[in-house]
């Protein structure tokens, strides 16, 4: 009991966190396999004591992983619908086949030598039987009765099909039935064991049905809405639902739909085998969505963000591009300066950026020289007053200022 609370503790954080790999060290740790396999052992061989002893375990499993589940989603702080505890709400036909064929692998290897541990981790994974009940715990810790009545009709959908996989593999390997020394006991026994097994044959027969039917509605319908409504940008879908025991379809759009367009999507819904027999209802209202404009907002954000991206790119390649403009220029410049001017020592300059409001910047360039230090103030500011003019000349610069060492 403690180890199924612990795992049920662990599976429950893993939901709540979106964690796969905590769910699958959850599923790991999980004792729930066991009572399972006995249901379908006992059917198949006729152990009316066994089949109680696993209906009971199987009970209180269930009922304490619930409970425990209900109270971690009731008393913690933090109750996100992450995607693994929403993956558990609705079951679909491959949710059927793993059960069965899991639960196939996990009797056959029963039956062998040297396989059962590595079957029973990767069957324990698969069949996913504990996410079920603590999604279930969560929905009744939230008073979500669709969340709980999905993930617990998982949970015995895995449970059935397992348990059968069981029964019917025994049955074909001709398992020993369980005798009895009192022939009426044993007629009786056989009685009980063959209607739990036509029941539970019968039930799974009907899931497996209604489970295979709800997929094939849901797989068109995915690809009615992409094809016919999501590449068509006129149409701006808000709500839709689709219920397969009334068969019918609604559609609620953003702005007003024409009757052409109407008749269209009737139209194209013949096209898909499964739902082309359901009744579509389409819905348009004259007020775009907030939720739409919202979104268009965004895409448009996107796009200025995008853009501007490329601008800062380009003014990148285009700044390193004049930065290597102006080194070559600086070397040309540099030897005429020498030239007009042979008192310099040294000389540079460079872009150098100011702001005399802390609003705007300005760009003013600034030259940078050392005079022969044997030369007179008085001569010196004349040749820098010189240097100065014959740079603007030579430039075509203005704003350039003169800094003397």
């Amino acid at each position: 009991a403690w180890i199924l609370i612990c795992s049920i503790f662990v599976c429950s954080v893993g939901l709540n966190a979106n964690s796969t790999a905590v769910v699958i060290g959850a599923m790991l740790i999980s004792p729930l396999m066991g009572p399972i396999l006995g249901v379908g052992l006992s059917i198949a061989t006729n152990d009316i004591d066994t089949l109680k002893k696993s209906m009971i375990n199987l009970g209180t499993m269930l009922v304490l992983s619930l409970f425990t589940a209900f109270l971690f989603f009731r008393f913690f702080p933090l109750h996100t619908e992450t995607s693994e505890l929403l993956g558990r709400v609705e079951p679909d036909i491959r949710d059927v086949l793993i059960a069965f064929f899991g639960g196939s692998a996990l009797i056959i290897a029963r039956t062998k030598k040297g396989t059962v541990a590595t079957v029973i981790f990767g069957v324990a994974i698969a069949t996913a039987l504990m996410p079920p009940l603590c999604t279930a715990g969560y929905g009744l810790s939230q008073g979500n009765w669709e969340y709980f009545s999905g993930a617990m009709l998982l949970f015995i959908i895995n449970t059935i099909f397992i348990a059968l996989a069981t029964f019917l593999l025994l049955k074909f390997l001709r398992f020993p039935m369980v005798t009895y020394a009192n022939s009426k006991r044993r007629r009786n026994i056989a009685r009980i064991a063959a209607a739990v097994a036509f029941t539970l044959m019968l039930y799974a027969g009907w899931t497996f049905n209604d489970v295979l039917k709800k997929s094939q509605y849901n797989s068109d319908y995915d690809n009615f809405k992409k094809n016919e409504i999501q590449n068509n940008s006129s149409l701006w879908l808000q709500r839709d639902n689709i219920d397969p025991d009334s068969k019918t379809i609604t559609l609620t759009f953003n702005g007003d739909i024409s009757d052409a367009t109407k008749s269209d999507l009737i139209n194209e819904l013949s096209n898909y085998q499964y739902i082309k027999n359901f009744a579509l209802s389409i819905n348009g209202n004259s007020n775009r969505s907030t939720d739409k404009i919202l979104e268009l907002y965004d895409i448009a954000l996107d796009k200025i963000e995008a853009l501007n991206y490329t601008i800062d790119s380009l003014n990148l390649v285009l700044e390193a591009t004049q930065n290597s403009k102006f080194n070559t220029n600086f070397l040309n410049v540099a030897k005429d300066v020498k030239i007009q001017f042979p008192d310099l020592k040294s000389f540079g300059y460079s872009k150098f950026l100011q702001s005399s409001d802390f609003r705007a910047t300005d760009t003013i360039y600034v030259a940078r020289v050392k005079w022969d230090p044997t030369m007179l103030d008085s001569l010196r500011a004349q040749k820098t007053k010189a240097l100065k003019a014959w740079l603007i000349d030579d430039s075509g610069l203005e704003n350039i200022e003169i800094v003397t060492d």
